[in-house]
């Protein structure tokens, strides 16, 4: 077991033992699982440190080469804002994701994140010069 599972397990293990439903707003829920749409995310957190990736990809991510344990988000949580490296992904580049900048914020009952950021439209894993913006919604689902 590698040292995120025994730390997120292990931070699972002490908040049941206390008795614990909520955790504080600065701790995140370790080894979590949230909806991303239509897919089921793992998000993990090593101080504030934090990944999301697919626990669950929906269907048409498949071609695309994403399936379970692949990155979609990882970056750092500093208060209730994270900010990271995003990635997406295409069938006609299986294998390399597009990466790009986003940030947002938590909401304050910590049940949901929200990043935006701003990316190159390519086609067919060519750039065609032209940006969009795309707004990345987790929002709480249950312990994993």
């Amino acid at each position: 077991m590698n040292l995120l599972k025994r730390l997120s397990a292990a931070a699972a293990g002490l908040a049941f033992c206390a008795g614990l439903s909520v955790l504080p707003a600065s701790t995140a829920m370790a080894d979590s699982c949230w909806n991303h749409n239509g897919s089921l995310m793992r998000l993990q957190a090593q101080g504030n440190q934090r990944w999301l990736s697919y626990e669950r990809p929906r269907s048409v991510l498949r071609n695309a080469g994403v399936r379970s344990g692949t990155l979609l988000f990882n970056g750092v949580k500093n208060g209730n804002w994270y900010s990271g490296t995003a990635r997406v992904f295409s069938k006609y580049c299986p294998g390399s994701p597009l990466e790009y900048y986003v940030e947002g914020p938590v909401r304050g009952d910590q049940l949901q994140v929200t990043v935006t950021g701003t990316r190159e439209v390519y086609n067919r894993c060519r750039p065609t010069g032209r940006f969009t913006t795309d707004t990345l919604v987790f929002t709480y689902s249950h312990q994993c």
